[in-house]
């Protein structure tokens, strides 16, 4: 019982990994979540968002670390070169994570500022049970298919090296991976606005901004 208790204890503590590693190639370049959202960067309204529900958080993101300085956030980059996707910043925030002595992480994209406010305790709800719960959060779709959202999951620190040698074997997909370890899905309600709109485009930017005062 004692340690169940203390297993359930530490799952309720994730830390936070907003992933900003991308090229953003459809953008032009540069970081999509330094781009300004009604008066403030998509990247501070994912902060706002992610950050009470953590209990620590970073920022997965190549290059140059000093453009965040002024978030004060840690900045750790993929350790697999390339570009690898979504699951080399994964592993980055897995790495960071048990480093600093947490059993898991929540992830969130840095372009999507709509995200639910009860991310993390929803899907710590859904990874319930599993030893090492891993879990994706998921929204149906007009015609009843279930969209997973491979960029916020629930992902244990226990799978880090599991990660590491799937990526090194050139693994790119994330749910193939998880779905290699029995992954779970979460489904969030869409209402008025998809939550995980992400601003991948020029004109995404003009939508969020419109979706924005819909929501003010």
């Amino acid at each position: 019982m004692a340690a169940r208790a203390r297993h359930a204890e530490m799952m309720t503590q994730p830390f936070g990994v907003i992933l900003a590693g991308g090229l953003s190639r459809r953008m032009g370049g540069g970081d999509k979540g330094l781009l300004d959202l009604g008066g403030a960067t998509i990247l501070s309204r994912v902060i706002d968002r992610l950050g009470p529900q953590v209990d620590g958080l970073a920022i997965n993101a190549n290059g140059d670390p000093a453009r965040f300085k002024d978030r004060g956030l840690p900045v750790v980059a993929d350790s697999i070169g390339g570009f690898a996707g979504p699951l080399a910043g994964v592993l980055a925030g897995l790495d960071w994570a048990r480093a600093n002595g947490a059993s898991s992480i929540v992830t969130a994209a840095a372009d999507t500022p709509f995200f639910p406010c009860d991310l993390v305790p929803r899907l710590l709800q859904a990874g319930e049970g599993m030893m090492h719960p891993l879990v994706l959060a998921a929204t149906r779709a007009e015609d009843g298919r279930l969209n997973r959202h491979p960029t916020f999951g629930l992902w244990p620190v226990a799978l880090a090296d599991d990660l590491r040698a799937a990526l090194a074997d050139g693994l790119r997909k994330v749910v193939l991976w998880t779905d290699s370890h029995d992954g779970r899905t979460v489904e969030f309600p869409t209402g008025g606005i998809d939550p995980f709109f992400n601003v991948n485009t020029p004109d995404d930017l003009v939508a969020a901004q419109a979706m924005l005062k819909g929501t003010a």
